[in-house]
């Protein structure tokens, strides 16, 4: 069962996701996409990781970057019994577009592998048959960017977690803390 946890910077996403993954499992898997870039993510990434450390729940980090999907095909391939009672945590979904960004120099080398990427990624998330969670932001609600290649972003973000958002069973959206289960209020055409 996938769960999708969304939304803007500081909305308190994480924390949720954490928490979830805590109230609902015995362990657990974080995938971690952040790279160390510069100091603030050096301090972002160490403060994140102490928090879980004392978190007191058995969390095992696996640091992937750019093959999220092939990290996800080997967790699926072990096929361990403990893996029903284990979630993994993804966190977070457009920090890994961004290293997918610009790993592949999208700006000069266009969107077709980059799309390819983000479809065999939902792909093997429709195929993974263990607890997962997957957080992403939501960055379409703020303003509009003033460069090309931030709002070709954007734009791309906000197609990744639509792509996401169709293969979980449940979509959250987190706004001041407090987290809205999008697929209860989802509307239905044939309601109309």
């Amino acid at each position: 069962m996938a769960i999708f946890v969304t939304g803007g910077a500081r909305s308190g996403k994480s924390h949720f996701a954490e928490q979830l993954a805590q109230k609902k499992y015995s362990s657990g898997i974080y995938i971690a996409t952040s790279e160390a870039l510069d100091e603030e993510m050096t301090a972002r990434i160490t403060k994140h990781q102490a928090d879980r450390k004392h978190s007191g729940f058995p969390w095992e980090t696996l640091e992937v970057p750019l093959k999220l999907g092939d990290c996800l095909r080997e967790l699926r391939s072990l096929g361990d019994s403990k893996m029903q009672q284990r979630v993994v945590l993804v966190d977070c979904l457009t920090l890994w577009l961004s290293n997918c960004f610009f790993a592949l120099d999208v700006e000069l080398n266009g969107t077709d592998r980059l799309h390819e990427m983000t479809r065999e990624l939902a792909e093997e998330i429709a195929r993974y048959p263990y607890p997962l969670i997957i957080v992403s932001n939501e960055v379409g609600d703020g303003i509009v960017p003033m460069d090309a290649l931030s709002r070709q972003y954007r734009d791309e973000a906000g197609r990744l977690n639509q792509l996401i958002a169709k293969q979980c069973e449940q979509v959250f959206l987190v706004t001041a803390g407090i987290p809205v289960d999008l697929k209860k209020l989802e509307f239905r055409w044939e309601e109309l």
